[in-house]
């Protein structure tokens, strides 16, 4: 009998858990672009899957050659 009362216990906690987490992952939304930063664009509907590769290439370098932004000194 008790551990008919365990497993259903345990069985209780993991529905629960299950279903914070659905929905905690629910809430989350895609993170806002910071000012200035480059998106990354998608790939052309007809292009190859080599033409994809290096769009998204010139994509990352542009952005590794922004500045990034100082903070202010307070």
């Amino acid at each position: 009998m008790r551990m008919i009362f365990g497993v259903l216990g345990l069985l209780m906690v993991v529905l629960i858990v299950g279903v914070l987490a659905k929905k905690q992952l629910g809430a989350v939304s895609a993170p806002p672009v910071a000012p200035g930063a480059a998106a990354v664009p998608a790939p052309a509907p007809g292009a190859t899957p080599q033409q994809q590769v290096d769009q998204y290439k010139k994509a990352v370098e542009g952005a590794l050659q922004q500045a990034r932004p100082m903070p202010d000194d307070k």
